[in-house]
């Protein structure tokens, strides 16, 4: 039987559609990102694509890239024909999707022997501070709490999901960043201007109590205050890189086909294990 979907793709194809350009500066540091990714790696593609919920704004922001992808639109099933791209950016879009692995495959089967891939989005302890002080708040108010965030994928979960969708070489790795708002209204403000309110299939459609949004603000304040009196939200990035499988790339060794010992390497005595 096939589980209920997680999320509601009509609610975000509806959010997308409030995009506001000063908000999208998550998409910008992701941007910078990649550029500096890109210039490091020692290969020239010349079949990119770039998967995004957000097609023309990143149809300005890629021609900063050291290369030039085609963007297209992120959903459920992907319009990539098999092997025909030696490079591809899925960008803030696989935390939304109800099949992360399957979207994978599909990434993985349209990419040319050696082809790279590099997805990037929100992970891990994003929007902690926000989640905490709707709970505490929620709670006080009603006795009980909705689901109002999306749950977020730790570094080490994700990383899994690179082998699994039969890619190799996987790498995952994270960066931190902490952004500062006067107030809970601009925080949820800017979260709506990039398209990353919930979109839960079991979020709570009737209007919020009244007085949650002003428990909430008290709470944050009071938990995660800067000294300024400024309210800081985690933001997490992870970012998954992988190859399409090639001979060219380097094979683990056979388990037991060593050579040469630890002690040997080291340059150091070996002492027998006692019995």
């Amino acid at each position: 039987m096939h589980a209920p979907d997680l999320f509601d793709s009509q609610a975000l194809t509806l959010h997308r559609a409030r995009r506001i350009d000063p908000a999208m500066y998550l998409h910008d540091l992701v941007a910078d990102d990649l550029h500096d990714r890109l210039s490091i790696v020692n290969r020239e593609f010349t079949e990119a694509v770039l998967i995004t919920g957000f097609p023309e704004y990143w149809n300005q922001k890629a021609r900063n890239l050291p290369v030039n992808p085609r963007s297209l639109q992120a959903d459920d099933v992907l319009d990539l024909a098999p092997a025909s791209a030696d490079l591809i950016l899925h960008v803030m879009d696989l935390h939304w999707r109800n099949d992360p692995v399957g979207q994978l495959i599909q990434c993985r089967r349209a990419l040319r022997p050696d082809g790279l891939l590099i997805a990037v989005f929100p992970g891990g302890e994003t929007l902690t501070e926000l989640r905490q002080a709707l709970v505490r708040a929620e709670l006080a108010l009603t006795g009980g709490a909705h689901s109002r965030t999306a749950p977020m994928g730790d570094l080490r979960d994700m990383g899994g999901l690179l082998q699994r969708a039969g890619l190799a070489l996987p790498v995952a790795d994270l960066d931190r960043h902490t952004i500062t708002f006067p107030d809970l209204t601009t925080l949820v403000r800017d979260l709506r201007g990039m398209g990353e309110t919930s979109v839960l299939r079991d979020r709570p459609r009737q209007i919020p109590p009244r007085l949650l949004f002003p428990a909430a603000e008290a709470a944050y304040r009071e938990a995660h205050a800067t000294d300024d009196d400024r309210l800081p939200a985690t933001l997490e990035l992870l970012t998954l890189t992988g190859w399409a499988p090639h001979d060219s790339q380097q094979q683990p060794l056979r388990p037991g086909s060593a050579t040469q010992s630890l002690a040997q390497a080291l340059g150091v005595p070996e002492t027998p294990a006692k019995d």
